[in-house]
């Protein structure tokens, strides 16, 4: 029986990468190399019971990357700038990642990448977490790595955590404060990207040199809100508040934010 190729998972202890991992190794197809910082994790621990080769890495060494991947017939990447709020730290990591998969030969990297806000409307709206992904993507086109990207909209899962409904100050009532007016807003569930990915690394022919773009459904923000309303139990509505407003909350990254609800 010949052993299967090889996919190195980056990030492999995180949402995106975890859900590539397991979707990988539920399709049999692949071999999966789990690359994380902390081998000791919970979720590398989980992702080894499911059969995964579970191995240390780290994005800002390149010697540790190129460990990480060598011999494998393809990678997944995705970068995280909230870890260090940082594009400088986050594009450095990309490109070297990028740099190694081309010098080891890759057959196949899906990166999960997105636009370059900033070049994309000539430097007036700057998204930092969209732009550094968007520069590594351009990179790695650029030196012609075989490759894949995908852009993932809003995480599903945003509404549990940093978007979840507010208690209304004035009535019995929760409210969704993000600020997107009458305009749709695209989203999945972070748990449905490792199909994703999966099913594009079975499908080298159809993807490779493509950047895809996904989906699960676009719905204004009062939308969203009636979706939480039913299953909640408990009237949820639309915050109505303006980008600018939203700008001015005064929490860590609001402006980032703003920004990037302004491009949505």
């Amino acid at each position: 029986m010949t052993s299967k190729k090889v996919i190195a998972v980056f990030g492999a202890t995180g949402t995106q990468g975890g859900s590539v991992a397991k979707a990988i190794l539920e399709g049999k197809k692949f071999t999966v190399r789990a690359i994380t910082r902390n081998v000791t994790h919970p979720n590398a621990l989980a992702l080894q019971d499911l059969g995964a080769e579970v191995v240390k890495g780290d994005l800002n060494d390149e010697a540790s990357v190129e460990a990480a991947v060598k011999g494998a017939y393809g990678a997944f990447l995705v970068t995280n700038f909230w870890e260090g709020n940082s594009k400088k730290k986050e594009v450095y990591q990309g490109k070297l990642v990028a740099d190694v998969d081309k010098r080891l030969g890759l057959k196949h990297v899906v990166f999960s990448g997105l636009v370059n806000v900033k070049r994309l409307t000539n430097g007036k709206l700057e998204v930092e977490h969209f732009d550094g992904k968007g520069e590594v993507e351009e990179y790695f086109w650029s030196i012609g790595v075989p490759m894949t990207s995908i852009h993932v909209p809003a995480y599903f899962e945003n509404f549990l955590t940093v978007w979840k409904p507010m208690k209304a100050s004035d009535g019995d009532y929760y409210t969704l404060v993000l600020p997107m007016g009458d305009k749709p807003m695209h989203g999945m569930s972070v748990a449905d990207v490792g199909a994703v990915v999966s099913s594009i690394l079975n499908s080298p022919a159809e993807f490779l040199g493509k950047t895809v773009n996904l989906s699960a459904e676009a719905l204004t923000i009062q939308q969203y809100a009636d979706v939480l309303s039913k299953i909640l139990g408990k009237e949820v509505r639309d915050a109505k508040i303006t980008v600018e407003a939203y700008e001015k909350l005064g929490f860590p990254h609001a402006k980032e934010l703003a920004n990037m609800f302004r491009f949505y």
